[in-house]
């Protein structure tokens, strides 16, 4: 099995973490163009994008790009990278999508940011593609099947 980090997984960590340094210098305003806004406050196109690459805090980035490097870097093996970088951005868009329909039913005003969309997209890949491997909790420490860890 390749040690190596694949290319574009290593891209979306250090892309997060590059932001990640820009959001902390940048602040609100930086916050309030790039985060994902519900339509109507302050919602940008773009931000269905831009919100996965902003985090609330250092733990926030740290357990999303541990789990990029994870669970990314198996499917990346798997697909390649072109298949990978789509699926990873279609995952990131479509629960764009999810968030502002809920955002919407539920009359929140309040923007959302961080890659949990295109994790779950890569844990709901890797479980379908190896439903047997064992994953352990980091807390508790207890192993399971991928399929159930899902």
């Amino acid at each position: 099995m390749p040690t190596s980090m694949p290319p574009i997984t290593r891209l979306i960590i250090l892309a997060n973490v590059a932001v990640f340094v820009l959001e902390l210098s940048g602040g609100a305003p930086f916050l309030a163009r790039f985060a994902l806004w519900p339509i109507g406050a302050n919602f940008a196109p773009w931000q269905v994008l831009t919100y996965a690459f902003l985090h609330s805090s250092p733990g926030h980035i740290f357990f999303n790009m541990f789990a990029v490097y994870m669970f990314g870097g198996q499917m990346e093996r798997v697909w390649g990278a072109r298949r990978f970088a789509i699926y990873y951005a279609v995952c990131v868009m479509s629960a764009a999508v999810a968030q502002l329909i809920v955002c919407e039913l539920m009359g929140s005003r309040q923007p959302t940011l961080g890659a949990s969309g295109g994790v779950f997209g890569l844990l709901l890949a890797f479980a379908l593609y190896f439903p047997r491997r064992r994953i352990v909790l980091l807390i508790p420490p207890i192993p399971m099947p991928a399929w159930l860890f899902v």
